[in-house]
């Protein structure tokens, strides 16, 4: 199975991790070809919207305006394209789930917008990963993808 996988990246976090989880998706699926390869779509502004036609999962970065999160700071800023992409031509449905990261330094923030997105568009928020993601985490996830690939097969 080929897994898309959508992100948006401001700072490069997000992209250095969407290239790292395809190429380890490679290197399973030459070993395993039920393991699922990852194919990566970078979301900005200047893309244009398309239809989605295959299930995919999302990698959100969190920006916020200021604040702590609870009573402030839980405005989402600079990823707006990414959550216009996936609401425009029902794209959202064939959304699997959400990945997100951010930096545990921002306590309640981490994730935020990736949990944000996970409520509006009703699908899961699946895994989460502090700034470009360690191996480790590269791995879990991957393993996640996995399980959820295998899942979609196992309902059609």
């Amino acid at each position: 199975m080929i897994l898309n996988l959508l992100y948006i990246s401001i700072s490069g976090n997000s992209r250095s991790f969407a290239k790292r989880i395809q190429q380890l998706s490679e290197v399973k699926h030459e070993e395993n070809s039920d393991c699922p390869l990852i194919h990566i779509k970078e979301i900005h502004d200047n893309v244009k919207i398309e239809e989605e036609t295959s299930p995919y999962v999302v990698v959100v970065p969190t920006y916020l305006e200021g604040g702590n999160g609870l009573d402030s700071g839980d405005q989402e800023i600079m990823t707006e394209s990414l959550r216009d992409y996936l609401d425009s031509q029902e794209n959202h449905q064939l959304c699997l789930g959400i990945i997100g990261s951010g930096n545990k330094n921002f306590a309640h923030q981490y994730c935020l917008t990736a949990k944000q997105y996970a409520q509006q568009f009703d699908v899961p928020m699946i895994a989460d990963f502090e700034l470009r993601g360690n191996p480790k985490e590269i791995e879990k996830i991957y393993t996640i993808l996995c399980d959820i690939c295998q899942n979609y097969e196992a309902k059609d």
